[in-house]
């Protein structure tokens, strides 16, 4: 069933836009190189995504994908072949606007270990709980990739694809984008810490308390 929830104040052209200027931010702060990763977001009764195998400096708003939430794409344009977990995401998140999905070097690395980045630093609680899930590996584009990024984004505003990068979620584009490289920021920082020994582990009262101050903290009072 297609979500009922729209994009706040922003139409279809405006849209576009601001996929075109996420998807160069994405690029030039290292998070995706040549053609990799792809960003959905939801626009009215469908959806919109980025486009198919082209890099980000040669996108415009116009290349973006409009999709119904059967599948179908809605006019040219062939959509990213991770379509499916960009409409899943959306018709089960009624509450999420936008989907941005990064092969970043650091979350990349952990998800090929499949590792979960757990609550290293109280900033986990960015992506809305006490860590940030992995998922089994499953091929990219496939309907059980979409399904395996729903169990891990249960009450998460991201999770790592296991062999393949990250997914981060905002109730705009904006949210999402600051998600994706806030999760970045932590997974080189756990990293870092994991060179020098085992990193101490907040415990989970800890990250409770957190998660309940965060409700008045920045963009997560949305």
């Amino acid at each position: 069933m297609a979500p009922v929830h729209d994009n706040p104040n922003q139409g279809e052209p405006a849209l576009r836009q601001a996929m075109l200027a996420a998807a160069r931010t994405l690029s030039a702060q290292g998070l995706n190189r040549g053609a990799t990763g792809n960003i959905g977001v939801r626009c009215g009764a469908t959806f919109l995504v980025t486009p198919s195998g082209v890099p980000a400096e040669d996108l415009s708003p116009e290349s973006m994908v409009a999709m119904d939430y059967s599948g179908a794409p809605i006019g040219p344009g062939k959509p990213s072949s991770e379509w499916r977990f960009h409409r899943d995401i959306l018709a089960a998140r009624p509450e999420i606007g936008a989907v941005v999905h990064t092969h970043a070097r650091f979350a990349t690395s952990l998800a090929c270990l499949q590792r979960e980045l757990p609550a290293f630093h109280y900033m986990i609680a960015v992506a809305g709980g006490e860590s940030v899930r992995c998922t089994p590996y499953a091929i990219f584009g496939s309907q059980a990739l979409s399904s395996l990024a729903l169990q891990a984004l249960q009450d998460r505003k991201a999770c790592l694809l296991g062999n393949h990068g990250m997914i981060a979620l905002g109730v705009d584009l904006a949210d999402a984008l600051a998600v994706a490289v806030e999760v970045e920021s932590l997974c080189e920082q756990y990293w870092t810490a994991m060179q020098l020994g085992q990193p101490n582990i907040l415990t989970a009262s800890h990250m409770q308390a957190v998660l309940e101050k965060f409700k008045g903290y920045g963009r997560a009072q949305k």
